[in-house]
Parts: structure tokens; sequence; C-alpha cells
């Protein structure tokens, strides 16, 4: 008798199967992506270029060496997914071989060496930004301020230039072109005993929500997430419990002492955190399962969110929340296991 190997968890998916649930998280993060390059320059587009071509080419080297076959692999676009969130993460001015170490861990460690795709137990493309952050802290500060393209200081050849050889026009240097992001900013100059509204008022990084530009990219990740949600690719429950938990906090700290804390509007637009809540967090095989996991899962992420960037040493917390909730992900599910249907509680 011929047996089939079952698949690995969640063994639940989204009609249409991984590749075509892979090309609508790519339509859904193509809106905030424009919007990026369009206030930040033309450096996300060719780190997103970058990292797919590493990671198609470590997942190609990957599946050779495991004697998998490759042509359904590399079709089902995860690889890609997996590049597009690497590239919407890193700063706009980061050298190629900083995407290219990000790519090589998110392929080669944290999905290939588990198993593949379906039993990493980690999101790939965070554990490779968590590597270069922790790495190279320096280089993870190359952020460019908002600007629009026909008055930029950096076109598509000097950023292509500085990516490649690490070298800016003459009469630039890297302090005169890059500045602190919304959320550095404000976690910087509070511990120097600013007030917000003072942080606010002398910086021209910020707008009328959060940061100027963030607040467009995140609003087109948050209307990309919802078409997710009314796709039925991801559900509502990550999202909400995310957003809605690190709303919370950001509330209740910022109605105690609104001199020391930024408002919940700018927690929720300002960094990676609509990125993070619909297409970071939502990944099916490292996040948590069931419905009532899920919203737990996702409040866990929104608090560690919260609490790293208010007492802990980085300005953005969603990768590490991420990371960490990942872990706890098994132990979620076990408790949030939904009654079998006929049977009483025990």
């Amino acid at each position: 008798m011929k047996f089939l190997d079952t698949p690995s968890s969640p063994h639940v998916h989204p009609a249409g199967g991984v590749t075509q649930v892979m090309l609508r998280v790519i339509y859904a993060l193509i809106p905030g992506l424009i919007a990026y390059v369009y206030f930040f320059g033309w450096g996300v587009a060719i780190n997103i270029v970058i990292a797919a071509v590493v990671s198609l080419g470590a997942e190609a080297i990957m599946l050779a060496l495991r004697r998998r076959p490759l042509r359904p692999f590399l079709t089902d676009a995860s690889a890609l997914v997996t590049a597009m969130l690497l590239g919407a993460s890193l700063p706009p001015l980061a050298p190629w071989w900083l995407v290219t170490v990000a790519a090589l861990f998110a392929i080669v460690v944290a999905k290939h060496l588990y198993g593949g795709l379906g039993y990493n137990p980690f999101n790939p493309a965070m554990v490779g930004y968590a590597v270069v952050l922790i790495s190279f802290p320096r280089e993870m500060t190359a952020w460019l301020p908002p600007h629009v393209p026909d008055v930029t200081t950096l076109g598509f050849v000097d950023t292509l230039r500085y990516s490649i050889l690490g070298h800016l026009p003459k009469g630039l240097n890297f302090d005169a072109v890059t500045m602190a992001t919304p959320l550095d900013a404000m976690k910087t100059q509070l511990g120097m005993d600013k007030t917000v509204s003072e942080i606010v008022a002398g910086s021209p990084v910020f707008g009328s929500l959060a940061g100027k530009g963030w607040e467009w990219v995140n609003g087109l990740y948050l209307l990309g997430g919802l078409w997710l949600i009314q796709r039925r690719v991801i559900t509502w429950h990550i999202p909400a419990g995310m957003l809605g938990s690190l709303f919370v906090l950001a509330l209740v700290f910022y109605l105690g002492d609104p001199d020391a804390h930024g408002s919940p509007l700018f927690e929720l637009f300002s960094g990676a955190a609509m990125l993070g809540a619909f297409f970071i967090a939502t990944d099916p095989v490292s996040a948590a399962t069931t419905p009532r996991g899920r919203l737990y899962y996702g409040a866990g992420i929104g608090a560690l969110t919260f609490v790293i960037r208010t007492w802990g040493g980085y300005p953005d917390g969603v990768a590490f929340a991420v990371l960490l909730m990942n872990m706890a992900a098994p132990t979620i599910d076990y408790y949030t296991q939904p009654r079998v249907f006929g049977h009483g509680k025990d």
C-alpha cells in the first residue's frame, strides 16, 4: 500500500493555493510600496530587487541541495513575498551586502534549515531583519527624510551607486542626506527631557498624524490589508488584536502624560505597525492558528511593540515582537483549542 505524506500545518488553507495567496499579498503590498518609493526615494525599490534576486537564488540552491523539485517552489512566490517584506523593512540607503545578508538568513536559515515552507517556526523576513539590525546598527540608520521625487537630493543613479559602491555625490556626506525616523526622533528626544509638542514642532519629519510620508505609506498598507481580509486571504483576528492592543496601551499612557508619550494614531501610523499587522504577523505558518489564539497572539505583538518602543533599546519593536510571539504561538494554540462539537468542557 502506498502512503502519501501529510503536509505540515496549517491544514486549513485559503482557496486558490499557495501561489494565488502569495500573489494577492504582493498585490496588496504594491500601493504602500509605491508611496514608500515616492516619499523616500528609489532605495526601497533597489532593496526589493536585490532581496528578490538573492532570495530566489538562495531558494534554488537550497532546493537543489535538499533534492526538491525547483519549479513548484520557485514559482509559488513565497520567496518573493519574503524579499518584498525585507525590502520594505530595511532603510532606503542600505548597502547591497546588508540586503544580501538579510535575505540569505531569511531563506537559508529561517526557512530551509527548518524544513522549508510550512515548517519554519519563525517569520523568515523578520529573522533576516533582526540579524542585520543587531549586527550592523550603523547601516540600519540610513533612513532618508521624506520628499517628493522632483526635489530629492538623491536620484536613482546616485542611490544605486551608493547601494553598490558606498559613494555619495561629491559634496554630500552620510549625515547630510539621512535623518532620524519619527519613532527614533521621538524616542531619542524624549530621553533628553523634551516634550512631545517640542519634538514635533522642532522636526521637519512629523506630519499631521505621524511622520510625513509614513502616514501615507501606513494608510495604504492598511487599505491593502483590509483588501486581504475581504478576499479571505487573512482573517481579521491578528490585525485587530495587534492594532487594538497597541492603540489601547498608547491611549492609556498618552492620557496619563501627553507630554511624554505620542498619540495612539502616531503609534499606529509610524514605523512598521500596519505592515506588521497585516503582512508579517499574519504569516499562517509561524502565527497562532485558532480564532481565539489569533486574537491573543496579535494582542501580544501589539503590547510588546509598545513596550519595546517606549522602554526598549530600539525605536520600532515590530520585528522583535513578532519573533517573540512566534515562540509563544504553539502554546497559545494548545490552550485555545475550540471545544469539539458534541463534547463538554473538561
